[in-house]
């Protein structure tokens, strides 16, 4: 599927692209795993106060690049600074000021929850000023205070991802990286891990958040960077990315229903892509596709709709087949 303009104005109420400084600049990025190119000349960055959705299919390159922007992988090709420092030539200083969550529990099951907070925090040179005070602070804004002497084992799934975010930022970082931090949640735990991330933002720390939940990129995000096969498919809000990859309209109707033989034949001759969901269609059409949609079928029974962060994947997948 050809890449489509964008035409939706930036939503009322997210930010803009930040202007300098920004806390995390990568530029370039390449890296290639077993043989195989998995990271292609990536760029990102993100600033103060601001969340970056990195979104993308499994494959995409979405951990690789985590990975290097937070030191664990050394790129073959690119530069990273955060917040202003070097990450291979100022390494000290640029781990200093970033944080990071995995997608898995790292805490150490032999402590307590406040145990776990006060040996992060003793890692860090130079020692962090007022640790006991931000240790503190910390229990009460997760709402871990209330089980701060149990082991995290003892913990829900949701409160195991608080003391993961928890003990990212014990150290007060400028950029926080969180891989998939609401992943197996409940929706109500989904939620509340929100509203730290959200906390986090208005604290003035950089945020880059990668996630398979949709309504989560879209709700959290002020910019997403889009990963297809190792390279940048889309940035920018989540409108002018759906603009971009997917289109304006999104034509819902029965695979089974009257006419879904015409129909098949008029994608087919105008190679145009669909997915299926469940027993439907989702035809994805611009304004003038539509306008000629509308025409073919004056008789069908459809539904129209704006398209959604769920539309990603399938548009991106389908480009992957063309």
């Amino acid at each position: 599927m050809n890449a489509r303009a964008a035409h939706a104005q930036e939503p009322v109420g997210r930010s803009a692209a930040p202007a300098a400084p920004l806390l995390l600049d990568a530029r370039g990025l390449r890296k290639s795993l077993g043989g195989k190119l998995v990271v292609d000349g990536v760029d990102l960055s993100c600033g103060p106060g601001e969340v970056l959705g990195l979104l993308g299919p499994n494959g995409a390159g979405k951990t690789t690049t985590l990975r290097m922007c937070y030191g664990f992988l050394r790129p073959e090709a690119g530069s990273i600074r955060i917040a202003g420092h070097d990450l291979v030539l100022e390494a000290d200083a640029a781990r200093r000021a970033l944080g990071v969550c995995t997608q898995d529990d790292t805490f150490d099951a032999d402590f307590t929850v406040r145990d776990n907070l006060v040996q992060t925090g003793r890692y860090y040179r130079p020692a962090i000023t007022g640790l006991a005070e931000r240790i503190e602070e910390l229990l009460e804004r997760f709402g871990l205070a209330e089980y701060a002497e149990q082991m995290p084992e003892t913990l829900s799934g949701g409160y195991k991802r608080r003391l993961m975010i928890a003990r990212a930022v014990v150290h007060r970082p400028q950029v926080a990286f969180l891989d998939e931090p609401t992943t197996g949640l409940d929706p109500q735990a989904r939620i509340a891990v929100w509203e730290l991330v959200s906390g986090l933002r208005a604290d003035g720390m950089a945020v880059v958040l990668t996630t398979h939940y949709m309504d989560e990129a879209e709700r959290l995000s002020d910019r997403l960077l889009v990963l297809h096969d190792g390279r940048v498919r889309a940035s920018g809000s989540p409108r002018s990315v759906l603009g971009d990859v997917v289109g304006e309209h999104i034509v819902v109707l029965p695979i089974a229903g009257a006419g879904a033989d015409q129909v098949a034949a008029w994608l087919g001759e105008r190679h145009l892509f669909s997915s299926r969901v469940l027993s439907n269609w989702h035809i994805p059409l611009d304004a003038a596709e539509l306008a000629v949609f509308v025409a073919a079928f004056p008789h069908l029974r459809y539904e129209v709709r704006v398209p959604t962060l769920d539309d990603l994947f399938p548009a991106l997948a389908d480009e992957g087949r063309a």
